[in-house]
Formats: structure tokens, C-alpha cells, sequence
């Protein structure tokens, strides 16, 4: 193979302008292999890592008017599109192919991870693809406003939409069972049911939120489900007790001790829920406190749109809050160590992308 591995993000940015190389093709397919662990990931090889690169590139080229609304002068950007977006999208639409019905494909990660970019972009690749894509969050479940007023005069700790049991599951289970239902039967767009996607607006209430108007569609191809703990398993009580033990922060007490035991024990109600899932990815930082940072730049950014916004004292409780219902570093490791995940995306400091690989690489990668 002619060439040597390179960035692509410096090749991409030249063809922004519309400036390509002849070793441009070759130099990226080296690329495409330097990496064992992505190249396993999606199934790229030295026999087609040329096939590969034509492929990603048209993509490419065919997506540049529509990216206008995203950062695509950032080299962190273009080196996610490459090396995670466009060949998630095409593995997505391989598998796609294998099913007579929607595939469900669940993404966990926590606050700031990039979830709602990802969705964003994967919808697009995959409609240059030929297929149609709806996300769904873990936060369109959220109970009502009502129905969650009720469940904190229940029980007091519940001071913030979030954590178990402050969701829908039922209606999580409906929508996506309709979803499925809608691709298996014999039905034209004309007699095709309309489905009903609940919608959840962040700043109703004073910023409590609550259900807004639900968005009709015919059905979909692919489901992009993302949430915070979208395919969290409980863990064993022996395992969280002895975590529990060395008193990780932000937990100091023993309710927040009890508080973490209730919310583990809620999870068992949402295993019906993750049935549903055909595949699920981790965007997974190097530091789970990566998170509460990229919070607070989030929010200084909104503040200085002219847009309301928490201070950082407010935004740091919040996350917290996140952390001692379900504490990352329990319950993503213990997601990595069992055999549910199928692929694992580092997320950097700055947001870039680390390490991708399988399931099955997890453990070596880590």
C-alpha cells in the first residue's frame, strides 16, 4: 500500500477547498489500518481499506452542504467525522440490511459527551444512505411535570428530573415497540399509522420541564436512543456496598449512601426497557469529571448568547446530584466489564476522540 498514515483531518480540511492530492486515497487508507482497535471496530481491513476511504470520502464530499450549522472548521470536528461518524453510519446501514425490522441503536453517555451532536450527524450520513433515522432520548421519557411533583413529595431526595424513576418506561417500551411494528408490516406511506415521539421541553416549569407536543412520524429505518444510563445494568449489591465503602465523591453520607442503593434498585424496572436495544455504544471520557467541566463552559457559552443559565455552583450540584444517583465510575466500568456493550468511544478533554474499539477488545484497550 503506497503512502504513510496520517492524519486525515489535515487532508480533510484541503478538501474542504477543494484541494486534492493523488496520495491523498492512499495515504488515508494506511490510515484506515494504523489503528487495530478502530480498524477491528468497524470491520476495516488491508483488503478493503481502499473500498473503505472511496466510500467515506464520498460521504464526505456529499455532506458538505449540509454541515453549515456545525463546526466544521474545527479539526476536532472533521477527525470525529471521520474516524467515528462516517463509519458508524455505514456499519449501522449494513446491519440495517440484516433486519426486516427498525434497528435500535442505544448510546450511553454522560453529560457533555457529545450524544445530541452525534444524533445529529449519524441522522444526516444515514439519509445520504437511503435511510431514515429518528432520535430518541432518555429525557422525551421524563414523567410529567404533575406526575413528578407528586413523586417528590414521595420522596423528598427526588429534587431534580434525572435519576430512576423519574421516567416513563412504559411509554419507552410503546414507543419503540411501535417503531419495530411499523417496519415489519406490509404497509404503504398512505396507510402507514402515524407514532407518536414524546418530546420533553427543559424549560417549562421554571426549568423543571415537562411533556411537550409529541412529534408524528410514519416510522424509521434506525432509532438513535441516547441517554445518561440508556443500558445500565444494576450492579450486585456485594459490588455497590463495597464501592460504597470508600465513600467516592460526592457521596459522604450515609443517605447518600441509601440514596445510591435505591437508585440501583430502580434500574431493574428499566430492563424491559434495554431489551429493546440492538446495539449499544459508551462514549466513555478518560475522566468521568470531564463532564462537570464541559457543563459549565456549556452554560458560559449560553449566558453569553444572552440565554439564562446556572452559575457554577448551581451546575456543579446538579452534576453531582447526577454522580450520587448512579455514580459514573461504578456503573460505566461495570458496563465495559460485562458483554452488552458492542462498541466503546473515548471522549478526550478537549472533546476529541480517543480510543474506539468492540466489546471484545474492551478489556486489552483499557
Amino acid at each position: 500500500m503506497v503512502g504513510s498514515p496520517v492524519n486525515p483531518v489535515e487532508i480533510l480540511h484541503r478538501w474542504r477547498s477543494s484541494k486534492r492530492l493523488a496520495l491523498d486515497f492512499d495515504r488515508l487508507a494506511c490510515w484506515e489500518v494504523a489503528d487495530n482497535g478502530r480498524s477491528r471496530a468497524f470491520n476495516i481491513t488491508p483488503d478493503n481499506a481502499a473500498d473503505v476511504v472511496r466510500h467515506k470520502t464520498d460521504l464526505f464530499l456529499s455532506l458538505l452542504d449540509d454541515l453549515h450549522n456545525f463546526p466544521v472548521k474545527s479539526s476536532v470536528f472533521l477527525e470525529s467525522l471521520w474516524n467515528l461518524w462516517l463509519p458508524l453510519a455505514m456499519q449501522l446501514a449494513t446491519e440495517k440490511q440484516s433486519l426486516s425490522r427498525t434497528l435500535i441503536q442505544g448510546i450511553l453517555g454522560v453529560q457533555g459527551t457529545g450524544k445530541t451532536t452525534l444524533c445529529q450527524v449519524l441522522t444526516l450520513i444515514l439519509g445520504k444512505l437511503g435511510y431514515s433515522t429518528v432520535s430518541l432520548s432518555l429525557d422525551d421519557l421524563y414523567k410529567t411535570y404533575a406526575d413528578r411533583q407528586n413523586l417528590q413529595k414521595a420522596d423528598p431526595r427526588l429534587i431534580w428530573r434525572g435519576p430512576p424513576g423519574t421516567h416513563d418506561i412504559d411509554l419507552g417500551i410503546s414507543v419503540l415497540d411501535k417503531l419495530c411494528a411499523s417496519k415489519t408490516a406490509e404497509l404503504t406511506a398512505f396507510d402507514s399509522p402515524k407514532i407518536e415521539i414524546p418530546r420533553f421541553e427543559k424549560s417549562a416549569w421554571g426549568g423543571a420541564g415537562d411533556r411537550s407536543q409529541s412529534e408524528l412520524i410514519c416510522g424509521a429505518d434506525i432509532v438513535l436512543f441516547e441517554g445518561w444510563f440508556v443500558g445500565v445494568n444494576p450492579v450486585a449489591d456485594a459490588r455497590l456496598n463495597e464501592f460504597l465503602a470508600a465513600a467516592p465523591f460526592p457521596i459522604s453520607t450515609e443517605g447518600d449512601c441509601q440514596f445510591a442503593r435505591d437508585m440501583n434498585a430502580k434500574l431493574h424496572d428499566y430492563l424491559p426497557l434495554w431489551k429493546r436495544l440492538d446495539r449499544l455504544m459508551v462514549l466513555y471520557p478518560r475522566d468521568y469529571r470531564f463532564s462537570q467541566v464541559w457543563r459549565n463552559q456549556a452554560e458560559r457559552e449560553m449566558m453569553a448568547a444572552g440565554k439564562s443559565g446556572m452559575s457554577e455552583a448551581e451546575i456543579n450540584r446538579f452534576v453531582e446530584y447526577f454522580w450520587k444517583a448512579l455514580h459514573p465510575e461504578l456503573y460505566i466500568q461495570s458496563m465495559l466489564e460485562g458483554d452488552g456493550v458492542h462498541l466503546l468511544v473515548e471522549i478526550l478533554a478537549d472533546r476529541a476522540i480517543g480510543k474506539v474499539c468492540r466489546a471484545i477488545d474492551l478489556k486489552s484497550s483499557l
